[in-house]
């Protein structure tokens, strides 16, 4: 099954994100369990944090280096909150 599209992604405090879907989902993420190790690490400087963005496609996020998470680990780890 595919996910549904991200419609928006907003940073919050605590390394989290809330992920809004085109079916009207509100959902939020933690990514503290990702920030670790050079490349992901980066994420810790919250003004680089704050960078995230939706993917053209519309099924996933990304920060400026090319850091991602997979679509359905957003999907389906997120809480809705």
């Amino acid at each position: 099954m595919l996910n549904p599209t991200l419609k928006k992604v907003e940073p919050l405090p605590d390394y989290k994100l809330k992920l809004l879907y085109e079916n009207g989902e509100l959902k939020i993420f933690d990514v503290k369990p990702y920030i670790s190790g050079d490349w992901y690490g980066m994420l810790k400087d919250k003004d680089y944090f704050n960078t995230v963005h939706i993917i053209s496609s519309g099924t996933g996020i990304e920060w400026l280096d090319g850091q991602d998470i997979a679509p359905h680990e957003l999907y389906e780890l997120s809480s809705t909150k």
